[in-house]
């Protein structure tokens, strides 16, 4: 799947799904890659939420590495860096009273999918009609309703069902980035007080993300259940 690709499934999606916002392409920019050098620097510290809302949004293409990620929390589980001891062990959520107690909170962070601390030195981001790299993982921002046809239209060919896995806890950085990428399973996540306090993230709105690997497929099927020739 090259470039061009990518640019038609995202408008064909886009247009078929009516969406008012972009998918937005996220690339993790291994340790042993180099950064595109006509890929543009964010210039700016911000949250990987943010990021992902604003290039869905506003259009913008650009990179960001650890620095830029003023959530490091998020950073730490897209595998920028070391995710810090006291977010870890879950003191961080049970000091916000999010958890009943240090043991509970500690249960949810070790379920938090991870991506390996300092495999990654830089994220990618672009709408995905305007990517000009191949994506790790497509997130969709958007009303339920659209994430029922992703759903439905990612099982037609082979069936199955879509698995939602969250803890309403680094739910765009971990759900929407981390479990597709390392799985390859597409999934469902609800937002997080972070990504709802911090972004345009609306309340009626929820993410989904899928893999590359499906983004074929899934706009294929969705042309066909959804398309102007659809029944």
């Amino acid at each position: 799947m090259n470039n061009e690709d990518i640019q038609t499934y995202g408008n064909e999606l886009k247009e078929v799904l009516q969406m008012t916002t972009s998918p937005v392409a996220v690339h993790l920019v291994r340790a042993d890659e180099e950064i595109p050098e006509e890929i543009p620097h964010i210039g700016e510290t911000t949250r990987h939420c943010q990021m992902v809302d604003n290039v869905r949004r506003l259009g913008t293409e650009f990179y960001a590495t650890l620095d830029d990620q003023m959530c490091k929390g998020g950073a730490s589980v897209m595998g920028l860096a070391e995710m810090s001891p006291k977010l870890k062990s879950g003191e961080v959520y049970y000091n916000l009273n999010h958890f009943a107690s240090i043991e509970a909170a500690k249960t949810t962070m070790d379920r938090v999918p991870m991506v390996e601390a300092n495999s990654i030195r830089a994220v990618l981001y672009a709408p995905l009609e305007k990517a000009s790299f191949v994506p790790d993982v497509i997130l969709v921002i958007a009303r339920p309703k659209i994430v029922m046809e992703l759903s439905q239209a990612l099982l037609q060919k082979n069936g199955g069902r879509v698995n939602a896995g969250f803890a309403g806890k680094q739910s765009v950085c971990a759900d929407g980035v981390s479990y597709p990428y390392l799985t390859g399973e597409a999934g469902v996540t609800i937002g997080c007080s972070g990504s709802r306090k911090y972004t345009e993230i609306q309340d009626e709105e929820m993410i989904m993300s899928v893999p590359v690997d499906m983004l074929a497929a899934l706009v294929e099927s969705a042309k066909v259940m959804f398309g102007t020739y659809a029944c």
